[in-house]
C-alpha cells in the first residue's frame, strides 16, 4: 500500500498528462492517512504477536522482541495519532467531496474483482469473495460518513478510527489480490516457484484472516455510534 501511494505521488508530480496528475494526486491524498494510520496500528499487532511467540521469554531482552513492540507504539502517536489521521480521512478525504474520491477507489477495486472472477484457481476465487465483501462494506461506510459528517457529526466521527482501519484493510487487501494474480501468472511460467507460491499463500491468508474483518467493522461504524455516545460525561 505504501509503495502504491509513493508511485501515485510520483505520478501526481511528474506525469505529462495534467488529468492523470490530478487523479493520482487525489488517490495519493486519500491513501496518506491509511498508510500512516492502518500501517502503524498493524505494526502493534505484528510486534505483539512477535512477543507472544516467545511465551514467558517475551519480555526478556535477550530475544529483542519486546523492543520492537515498544518501538512500534511510538509510530501510532508521533506523526499525528491514529484518531487525527482518522479525522482527516473523514473530514477532508471523504466528506468534503461527498465520498466521490473514495468511491472512485472502490470502482478500481471492483475492476480487480472482475479480473479475479475470470480465474479458476481456488485461491483467486477465495480472495475475490473476501475482496468483494470488504469493498461493499467500505462503500456502505463511505455513504454513511458522507451523509452524517455535517448532519450528525457525533455519529460520523464516533466511527472514524474503525473507518480508517476498514479502508486501510481494504486497500492493502486489494494490493494483495493484485500480487496474487501476478504471482499466479509467473508461477505458471515456471518463474521462481517457491517465491511465487509464498506470495499466493500470503494473499490467501490475508484475505481469510484480515480482509474478512471488514464486514464486522462496517457494523461498528454504521450501527455503533449510539453506544459510543450514550454515556453522559458525569457517568465516565
Amino acid at each position: 500500500m505504501a509503495s502504491v501511494a509513493a508511485a501515485a505521488y510520483d505520478a501526481a508530480h511528474h506525469h505529462p498528462d495534467a488529468e492523470v496528475r490530478k487523479q493520482n494526486a487525489a488517490f495519493y491524498e486519500f491513501l496518506v492517512p491509511l498508510v500512516k494510520g492502518y500501517s502503524t496500528e498493524m505494526s502493534l499487532e505484528v510486534t505483539s504477536l512477535g512477543v507472544q511467540v516467545h511465551g514467558g521469554m517475551g519480555f526478556i531482552e535477550e530475544t529483542g522482541a519486546a523492543q520492537y513492540y515498544r518501538d512500534a507504539k511510538i509510530l501510532t502517536i508521533y506523526e499525528g495519532t491514529t484518531a487525527i489521521q482518522a479525522n482527516d480521512l473523514v473530514g477532508r478525504k471523504t466528506a468534503r467531496d461527498g465520498g466521490t474520491g473514495a468511491k472512485a477507489i472502490a470502482a478500481q477495486i471492483e475492476k480487480t474483482e472482475a479480473d479475479l472472477a475470470q480465474r479458476s484457481s481456488p485461491n483467486a476465487k477465495a480472495v475475490h469473495q473476501r475482496l468483494k465483501a470488504a469493498r461493499e462494506a467500505f462503500v456502505d461506510v463511505v455513504e454513511f460518513i458522507a451523509a452524517n459528517t455535517r448532519a450528525n457529526p457525533n455519529a460520523a466521527f464516533a466511527g472514524s478510527v474503525p473507518y480508517l482501519m476498514l479502508a486501510g484493510n481494504l486497500v492493502a487487501g486489494w494490493q494483495m489480490a493484485r500480487a496474487l494474480m501476478v504471482a499466479e501468472d509467473l508461477l505458471a511460467q515456471g518463474t521462481d516457484a517457491a517465491f511465487m507460491q509464498a506470495k499466493i499463500t500470503t494473499a490467501r491468508f490475508y484475505a481469510d484472516h484480515l480482509l474478512s474483518r471488514a464486514p464486522g467493522v462496517r457494523i461498528s461504524v454504521i450501527e455503533g455510534a449510539e453506544s459510543v455516545n450514550a454515556l453522559s460525561f458525569d457517568m465516565y
